[in-house]
């Protein structure tokens, strides 16, 4: 009788095991990941052992009620006590294997900071319906973003910076009605911004300098309600700068540095919500807007390495706020204002012009 009742004990254990831990095809899919990686330094797989993958295993979570894996969260870069033990930070090999596809019910892909991991992004991701997150920046990603990835209408952040991806930014992205953080920086992505770059309007933040981007700036752009950063420093872009861009009302910094983009500066930039305005390094022409006044609050002020003429403008006494100013290496000419900002600044920030004088350069011939 109690031999009876403690199989029945054991049985019901298991089965209780059984439900509450990750399915078989979960794990299998796992391991299948793992199989394709190499980390020997840490040992972070050392944990991904035994049936329940939603318990021990590093960087693995599960949804609580399903039982399938939600989450994978591998950080290369980490305060986890794992990496505080070792006292490195962590290096992985391999490629990202198509199995992670199975994981039907992932909401986030972390795979981030591993510096060694190359290979492709499985196209297969944009199968996953319920992927919210991809961010694997900083690997050695090759290839080109998945053409499809406008199908995952949930996802709120696309992190692929720091890689060596190339092709076109696919037509599609600009279906990703969630999307909140884009994050392209420093690969080798070319071709043109879509045109329609204003359907995603629920992004905050578009960082997609290092690149090879051509073409002018989408005058979409300034449909973007919500955007409040936006960097394509650094590419091939032309054209000149949407005068519409000044006025939107939440874009705090604008990276346009080390372009090709001419025409004059629009005085919607001066009198904005912009604080940090870098468009040093272009070709810019024509004259410094004369329209400062109390609206405009500037922690940085770049427009060096342009072909800026004429004088730096009063108003810009007007200003709440100038911290960073720098318009060396133009064609500006007359005296320096006198007063706040410029009784802060050093004389590199104006040299390099045709005949800029007064503090803190020369003094001007009488």
């Amino acid at each position: 009788m109690m031999g009876s009742f403690l199989y029945v004990t054991v049985l019901l254990l298991g089965v209780i095991s059984a439900v509450h831990s990750c399915p078989p095809s979960d794990r299998a899919a796992l391991l299948a990941f793992r199989a394709a990686l190499n980390e020997s330094s840490l040992g972070i797989f050392n944990t991904w052992q035994g049936y329940d993958c939603c318990h021990g295993w590093y960087g693995v979570s599960c949804d609580q009620l399903t039982h399938r894996v939600a989450d994978i969260n591998l950080r290369g870069e980490s305060e986890d006590p794992v990496f505080q033990k070792a006292h490195k930070t962590g290096y992985m090999t391999g490629t990202i294997s198509p199995a992670i596809c199975k994981l039907e019910r992932l909401s986030s892909l972390t795979i981030a900071d591993w510096k060694g991991i190359t290979g492709p992004i499985p196209s297969c991701v944009t199968s996953l319906p319920f992927l919210r997150i991809i961010d694997l920046i900083g690997n050695k990603l090759t290839g080109p973003i998945p053409s499809e990835i406008g199908r995952l209408s949930r996802l709120t952040v696309l992190n692929v910076a720091d890689n060596s991806l190339s092709g076109r930014i696919p037509r599609s992205l600009t279906n990703l009605s969630s999307l909140m953080h884009l994050d392209l920086r420093n690969n080798r992505i070319f071709g043109t911004l879509p045109t329609n770059f204003g359907k995603l309007r629920m992004l905050s933040r578009a960082l997609l300098s290092g690149n090879r981007l051509i073409g002018k700036i989408p005058y979409s752009i300034s449909y973007i309600y919500r955007l409040s950063d936006l960097d394509l420093s650094l590419n091939k872009l032309s054209g000149t700068i949407p005068p519409s861009l000044g006025k939107m009302h939440v874009l705090a910094t604008l990276n346009l540095d080390g372009n090709n983009i001419s025409g004059t500066i629009p005085p919607t930039l001066i009198n904005s919500r912009i604080n940090i305005l870098n468009l040093s390094k272009n070709s810019i022409e024509g004259y410094i807007p004369d329209s400062f006044d109390e609206r405009s609050y500037f922690m940085v002020m770049d427009l060096s390495y342009n072909k800026l003429r004429g004088k730096i403008p009063k108003s810009i006494s007007s200003a709440t706020f100038v911290g960073h100013f720098d318009v060396s290496h133009n064609h500006l000419c007359g005296q320096i204002p006198a007063g706040s900002p410029f009784d802060h600044l050093e004389a590199s920030s104006f040299t390099y012009n045709d005949c800029l004088c007064g503090k803190p350069l020369k003094p001007c011939q009488m």
